[in-house]
């Protein structure tokens, strides 16, 4: 983690949180309690702040300095409102493209899909506050700067942003295995939401519930699936094929 994406000890985390800080996760050391520490508990779930609870020995190979049990990560880039990111699409005359990811938590493969949704001409990716991956230097890395360049949303509930997309007119489709269409039985080419799954269990089936529409790879060897990366980087491109 870069130093300088990190704030260390609990007055310091709660004064970020509250001046409007892109806070991304904050490690909490277990079984450790004082009035202060309540004080930042209660900050983070007014803010709806992910966190989670870790050894000592986390903290200690975060920081070197005084971290009072508590170690938080800054995102280096802003997000944007969903309601923003569809109007000025909108109002561009592209046909949108928007990327959701369901809860994927590793902060390489988070990258590596920005920087493949960069190239693809994605107009913005949807997240979910709670159980994603953060925009740390490892995702910055991986996504070779792309970063910078594609619009990030945090949602509350990634459910509430599919309901929003399709009131506004935009086909959502998820990617999983749990049906009989391909990729290639699947119209890309209006105004489109794919929806990728966490890497462990996939997209949420609350989720699956309510998509328009479901498609997935054809599979021709003897392992069932692809690094979900590689799989989002294969639905853009037919999308970028249908589209062109």
């Amino acid at each position: 983690m870069e130093k300088e994406h990190q704030i260390f000890g609990i007055r310091a985390i709660i004064e970020a949180i509250q001046a409007g800080k892109e806070v991304d996760k904050v490690f909490i050391q277990k079984e450790i309690s004082s009035e202060l520490m309540k004080d930042l508990m209660k900050v983070m779930k007014r803010a709806n702040v992910n966190f989670s609870y870790v050894p000592v020995e986390k903290l200690n190979r975060l920081t070197p300095n005084n971290h009072q049990g508590a170690v938080a990560t800054i995102s280096p880039i802003g997000f944007i409102d969903l309601e923003h990111l569809v109007e000025s699409t909108m109002e561009s005359g592209k046909s949108p493209l928007f990327l959701i990811l369901d809860q994927i938590s590793d902060a390489r493969n988070f990258g590596a899909i920005i920087r493949t949704a960069e190239c693809t001409g994605v107009n913005g990716i949807i997240i979910q506050k709670a159980g994603s991956a953060p925009v740390n230097g490892d995702t910055v890395k991986t996504s070779a700067g792309a970063v910078f360049n594609v619009p990030i949303c945090k949602v509350e509930h990634i459910k509430d942003a599919i309901f929003y997309l399709q009131g506004s007119g935009i086909k959502t489709v998820a990617a999983t295995e749990k049906t009989d269409q391909t990729i290639y039985d699947v119209s890309l080419s209006e105004p489109l939401a794919i929806i990728m799954g966490s890497e462990d269990r996939g997209i949420n089936p609350s989720v699956l519930k309510i998509v328009d529409e479901k498609a997935k790879l054809p599979m021709f060897g003897s392992i069932g699936s692809l690094n979900v990366s590689v799989a989002c980087g294969a639905f853009l491109y037919e999308a970028v094929r249908q589209r062109t």
